[in-house]
């Protein structure tokens, strides 16, 4: 069966998800695009040979933002995110179906949420400050127990980056991140499901 990539974005002409796939071999061979059913916008996917270009219309801000991958950034594995420039976001994920089916699910209501707080004189903080406290509650009690929070690299010390929609977990030993998204109830019940978590950091 010849394997495939799904790439995701939220249309930033009509707020909906755009979820389009195209096989590895179709990418390799020539450009690819992903366009939104209403007509305003079209993820762009070039290739050189060795390396990606993306072209994603983002739904957070509004604009086009160029990522470049290696083929074994875009090919392999579960997948990546790309992130916008502006809100320091993710705005397109590209992997399998399941996984960018999932996670454009949640960039869907941060969109919505992030829309509905542009006409705010003085937005909040988060996006969601209800379930961000919730997680941050949660992440306290994580790190309260032996082994906690580590990292791959064998390191245990670390420190809490806060966003507006996430909390970065960051290796002080390696630099290593671990992001944990704080937006939706799924996310606050995805954290609740671990006793312990896992910087992906790696040793040298």
């Amino acid at each position: 069966m010849e394997e495939m990539r799904t790439f995701g974005y939220i249309c930033p002409a009509c707020g909906k998800r755009v979820l389009g796939s195209r096989s590895v071999f179709a990418l390799e061979a020539s450009n690819a695009e992903v366009e939104c059913g209403c007509g305003g916008s079209a993820l762009r996917v070039e290739f050189d040979g060795q390396r990606y270009r993306v072209y994603v219309p983002c739904g957070l801000c509004g604009e086009t933002h160029v990522a470049v991958c290696t083929q074994e950034q875009l090919i392999s594995g579960s997948g990546i995110g790309l992130s916008c420039a502006k809100t320091k976001q993710f705005s397109c994920y590209i992997g399998d179906e399941g996984t960018v089916e999932k996670r454009l699910q949640e960039l869907e209501i941060l969109s919505q949420k992030e829309k509905q707080r542009e006409g705010e004189e003085q937005p909040e903080v988060f996006v969601d400050s209800i379930i961000m406290y919730e997680v941050l509650s949660e992440l306290k009690d994580i790190a309260a127990r032996p082994g906690g929070i580590t990292c791959g690299c064998g390191g245990n010390r670390y420190g809490m980056d806060v966003r507006r929609s996430a909390v970065d977990l960051v290796c002080h030993d390696c630099g290593a991140k671990l992001r944990i998204p704080a937006v939706t109830d799924s996310d606050l019940d995805d954290l609740c499901c671990h006793m312990k978590l896992v910087i992906p950091g790696g040793k040298t």
